[in-house]
């Protein structure tokens, strides 16, 4: 009895021992971006028009591994990653809609993942990169982490993942700007650092067109949400003074102002989510469409309605920009838990 007991003790303070290595090679490990992070700089950037209707497309992919068929532990489902032949599908998928839809001068994506056990280490940047060879396309890192421990029985393992941005047009330089806030250690060291990716192009009136790639918080108690918020708020009020046309367009994570859901054929999401304030930037005009979901729950395999679908992708812009059309375009979620979203605007 006494060995047995021995040989407890030793597996239990091994345990242990094991787990704190972990958590120091974790901490040393951990991705700890700067507040600015320049990823793209163009001596001979192109000139744009002030008086042109520009197109922007802005779709979350889900890593290729979040369709129709697909739960989400961390939302009350089960699994953790489809088979890997679904995510070959998925990717096949979201390729063939962004090549029908290459015409927009700007794509905005989230969960772009580029080297991650639940998208089986595919390359999805490369991918989407090899589409638009002939355009700027840039990559913001919000997710990199060399082991997600969670869940204990199948964990998610590697995530390297961020934003993408594709553009028509050479902008003056891009830059990642990280978001403030995180969860509290050891949390954080498995969770993303969020960001917003800036490209800036120049205009014919000596002025600039920013468009920028949001992807917020989800599954915080609305702590993380508010501190980015007025972060961002802070930094779009201070290049609005400077005369400059802004889009800030993306995965919110949050509804926008006065959103009333007007759906068909789904049913609205009745989780309490944050709703943006529609004093948050007076002047300020949201643009969304609210005909069509643009996200759905992901606790179970989507069922077109009753599986609860809100919308939680869509623009900002600043007063000196008017927004021409918004459209939701219906997927029926076949290869994301996210419908992408086009619209249409003008430089006032």
């Amino acid at each position: 009895m006494k060995k047995v007991l021995k040989t407890l003790l030793y597996l239990i303070i091994t345990v242990i021992i094991a787990f704190i290595v972990f958590l120091i090679y974790a901490s040393a490990d951990d991705y700890k971006p700067q507040e600015k992070t320049s990823i793209f700089t163009s001596d001979n950037p192109d000139l744009l028009s002030d008086t042109a209707v520009y197109s922007v497309l802005i779709w979350n992919i889900g890593y290729c591994g979040l369709n129709k068929e697909a739960d989400f532990f961390y939302d009350g489902g089960k699994n953790v990653r489809p088979y890997e032949e679904k995510v070959k599908e998925n990717i096949r998928g979201v390729k063939s809609f962004l090549q029908k839809n290459s015409h927009n001068d700007f794509i905005l994506l989230q969960e772009v993942d580029s080297n991650s056990k639940r998208s089986y280490y595919f390359n999805e940047f490369d991918t989407i990169f090899n589409i638009f060879t002939d355009r700027t396309c840039v990559y913001g890192k919000n997710y990199c982490v060399f082991f997600v421990p969670t869940p204990l029985i199948d964990p998610i393992g590697k995530v390297n993942s961020g934003l993408m941005t594709i553009s028509k047009y050479t902008p003056e330089s891009s830059f990642r700007y990280s978001f403030p806030g995180n969860y509290s250690w050891p949390a954080n060291l498995f969770m993303l650092d969020r960001c917003f990716l800036v490209n800036r192009y120049k205009l014919v009136n000596n002025n600039e067109l920013l468009i920028i790639n949001t992807h917020n918080s989800a599954y915080d108690d609305g702590t993380l949400k508010a501190q980015q918020m007025t972060y961002l708020k802070t930094f779009l009020k201070n290049e609005y003074k400077k005369g400059n046309y802004i889009i800030v367009a993306g995965d919110w994570n949050q509804l926008p102002p006065g959103f009333k859901p007007e759906f068909k054929e789904n049913i609205a999401d009745t989780v309490i989510k944050n709703k943006i304030s529609p004093d948050y930037l007076p002047g300020w005009n949201w643009l969304y469409d609210n005909t069509l979901p643009t996200n759905r729950q992901v606790n179970a395999p989507y069922k077109k309605g009753k599986t609860q679908t809100t919308v939680i992708d869509f623009l900002l812009l600043s007063p000196n920009i008017k927004g021409v059309s918004v459209k939701n375009i219906n997927t029926n979620f076949e290869f994301s838990d996210h419908n992408p979203v086009t619209a249409r605007f003008i430089l006032r």
